[in-house]
């Protein structure tokens, strides 16, 4: 990875050295340009200096792929630089909506209250206005003379002396995001090659910063869908609870014991849909529910219908996908029904439900004390709840197994594992 970013970034140099020169030439004074470099190096340790910059750029840009961070991108970007070019100062100036100003957001060697209060003129006078304004590097070496531009008051009170400002690229709202700016205290200058230094470097840093962008983008869509997710399955559990109570008055205005039972039924069956949407808008994760709240919720609803009875939920962690979790409430609703209707005595009623799953499997289980019960005898006289327990047992491509050997248990297996 170092490797493709250190060739990335030198055929960027590569494209832009040209170009940067001139634009430093158009802004620097020839003066300047002219005067030797008091600290000038030898050939070995200039070309030692060079290699250290493209280490230092290779390295950032590693962590500018995968930095998700904006202020401890921006922290790091103000280190490095300051490094590969020898200095305790740099900084990052984004632009300020508000004040129209270039206003400092991260940097080093600053006094400790200046980040996130000091400001400098995004206007032409100014060497990082300039920047903005223009796109061109601004080469200032030394500014305590300097002629085209005013120097601001906050590099004068640090006593700044060279200064270089580039742009940063990404256009946020149509306009560039800042100036990275190097600043030194010190004799000496800054020349083209550390110029070109840093605006490869502020590329980098304004490609992470776009990057950074367009993730926050697509995170806040999909915050905003899951958010809908949830109001829409808030909405239908009220809606189908809702149907559920209706559905139980209709049953006790009915004047048949068929109709009533019928239509309680039926409520009950509603009931169950509307608990699985309920844990979904609760939920974290949309995409599943966790197996013990929902069916532990279902069953002390369920304990509430019938007086006198005891229904020990035992399930272990896990969750289910949401389209499997509807199917297995309804499946457990029926099966509960049923013990309670054919397996309790007048005083008592203990019903056992558990249940256990993994990333493939989910196993439940119903277990009652009652007399036993005969499921194919149930299917010869077309029960209404079996007919519903086997369609949705095979909407799961699961597996219904019946003991009688102790009172009635039926194991419900069903696969969860969804393909890669």
């Amino acid at each position: 990875m170092t490797a493709e970013i250190t060739e990335l970034v030198a055929e960027v140099k590569a494209d832009i050295v040209s170009e940067t020169v001139i634009q430093i030439d158009t802004v620097t004074s020839p003066t300047v340009e002219a005067a030797p470099r008091p600290e000038a190096r030898a050939p070995a340790e200039e070309l030692t200096y060079r290699l250290r910059q493209q280490s230092i750029l290779a390295r950032f840009g590693e962590r500018g792929l995968r930095e998700r961070d904006l202020q401890a991108l921006l922290d790091a970007a103000c280190e490095a630089c300051a490094e590969g070019l020898e200095t305790a100062y740099s900084k990052v100036l984004a632009f300020d909506d508000q004040t129209s100003r270039l206003k400092l957001v991260a940097g080093v060697g600053w006094r400790d209250d200046a980040e996130g209060r000091a400001s400098l003129g995004a206007d032409m006078e100014s060497p990082a206005g300039f920047a903005f304004q223009t796109g061109q590097p601004v080469l200032s070496n030394h500014l305590e003379n300097e002629e085209r531009f005013r120097t601001p008051g906050f590099l004068a009170e640090h006593g700044i002396r060279r200064a270089i400002n580039v742009l940063i690229q990404p256009e946020i709202g149509g306009r560039p995001y800042g100036v990275l700016e190097v600043d030194s205290p010190d004799e000496g200058q800054f020349d083209a090659k550390d110029a070109v230094f840093l605006d490869g470097f502020a590329s980098v840093l304004g490609a992470a910063i776009a990057r950074q962008a367009v993730e926050k983008r697509l995170l806040d869509a999909v915050e905003h869908q899951a958010m809908m997710a949830r109001e829409m399955s808030h909405r239908v559990k009220n809606s189908l609870g809702l149907v559920s109570s209706l559905l139980n008055m209709q049953s006790r205005s009915a004047t048949s014991e068929e109709t009533r039972e019928a239509l309680a039924e039926a409520g009950s069956r509603i009931q169950a849909i509307s608990r699985v949407h309920d844990q979904l808008w609760r939920s974290v994760d949309l995409d599943s529910v966790p197996l013990e709240d929902f069916l532990c919720q279902l069953c002390e609803d369920l304990t509430h219908s019938v007086p006198g009875t005891t229904i020990d939920c035992q399930v272990g962690p896990g969750t289910v996908p949401s389209d499997v979790a509807i199917p297995v409430g309804l499946i457990v609703n029926e099966l509960v029904t049923n013990a309670m209707k054919y397996a309790c005595s007048v005083d008592r009623c203990v019903i056992r439900v558990s249940g256990t799953t993994d990333a493939a499997t989910l196993t439940v289980r119903v277990e009652d004390e009652g007399p036993g019960f005969d499921i194919e005898a149930a299917r010869s006289n077309k029960s209404l709840g079996l007919r519903v327990v086997d369609s949705l047992v095979k909407q799961l491509n699961g597996t219904l197994t019946v003991d009688v050997s102790a009172g009635t248990a039926i194991t419900l297996t069903a696969s969860i594992a969804r393909p890669d």
